[in-house]
């Protein structure tokens, strides 16, 4: 029987790279790996894909190469990246006889097919809506659902990887790092992880997968205080927590992202689910796990956390986005 190709999209993230050394493993599969920058092509060879090709959600002359043959894709895109998706989303549409299944990251918060969200009603606040970045996630599903494609997607607690990368430098040179989460506990998620079930979820296929929505979050939540013993505990050193105000995480990040941040504060990302269990066989990844020990793609999540990183101080990565979805 011929391989079925899989198209992954964002296979130079965090979860794209391991993803795609998991599946370089699958004989069932001919990996064809997207890259923006044509200097990632080599290192996603590298890491198995049996195909490399340009992609870029906001030129759509780069879908067409990227899709021609394809019977499954994984779905992943930055946040700002929302109205490039929906397009895409659209293009899948036109495709859905071919294309036989779509795995897509999403966030756990604000979705009305498997709950009863009120994009209005906020969690824990009177007279707010629920954040803006949970409702993109949701609509980023929605699309592809209403195009009529099966559709599995991987609602995902907030990323190890993510959680201190705006505070490298203060880390690396003093020894610290700062966020309004203070001693609200999380179930932080290994990037590692989301891959696995992606893995697992793609390798079975629709037939098991289909039409299935499943929460990822780590093994236990927790604080701040707990987090920075761990990274400590990693680096080998003292790491100090030190509260911030949420009016200050603001004025460094934006409304949009500040909104997110508030429901780690109030305990709608605590719980932990079982899904990644049901689907793997094996528990999630510790924090400290995932700070010591190498992914399948090479990488210890200590190394990953001195990389490039999409939100930094003082820039609003969302305001343009924001200003397309109110038009």
């Amino acid at each position: 029987m011929s391989k079925q190709t899989v198209l992954v999209t964002s296979a130079t993230g965090r979860i794209g790279r391991e993803l795609v050394a998991r599946l370089a493993n699958n004989e069932q599969f001919n990996v064809r790996a997207c890259y923006f920058s044509e200097a990632k092509a080599e290192q996603l060879l590298a890491l198995g894909a049996d195909e490399v090709v340009k992609f870029d959600l906001s030129d759509e002359s780069t879908w067409a190469a990227a899709l021609d043959g394809v019977c499954a894709v994984y779905s992943a895109s930055l946040d700002p990246m929302l109205e490039g998706h929906l397009a895409f989303c659209r293009e899948l549409g036109r495709r859905k006889d071919a294309i036989k299944h779509v795995v897509r990251i999403s966030c756990m918060g604000a979705d009305t097919n498997t709950a009863s969200y009120d994009a209005d009603t906020h969690a824990s606040r009177a007279g707010a809506a629920i954040p803006l970045m949970l409702q993109h996630y949701w609509w980023g599903e929605k699309a592809l659902i209403d195009e009529g494609l099966t559709v599995t997607a991987l609602r995902n607690n907030f990323f190890m990887n993510h959680l201190l990368k705006t505070d490298c430098d203060q880390i690396r040179n003093e020894g610290w790092f700062s966020n309004p989460l203070g001693n609200m506990r999380n179930s932080f998620v290994a990037t590692r992880d989301i891959a696995a079930a992606a893995a697992v979820v793609l390798s079975e296929g629709p037939e098991r997968h289909g039409n299935k929505f499943y929460d990822i979050t780590g093994p236990a939540p927790q604080s701040m205080a707990e987090i920075a013993n761990d990274l400590g505990r990693a680096m080998g050193q003292d790491i100090e927590y030190r509260p911030q105000s949420m009016e200050d995480f603001e004025a460094d990040f934006g409304s949009t992202r500040a909104e997110f941040f508030e429901y780690l504060t109030n305990g709608f990302y605590t719980r932990c689910s079982p899904d990644f269990y049901n689907l793997t066989g094996t528990k999630p990844t510790s924090y400290y796990d995932y700070l010591t020990t190498k992914g399948v793609s090479g990488e210890t999540g200590l190394e990953e956390l001195w990389q490039g990183n999409l939100w930094k101080k003082g820039e609003d990565a969302m305001k343009d986005a924001v200003a397309a979805a109110t038009e």
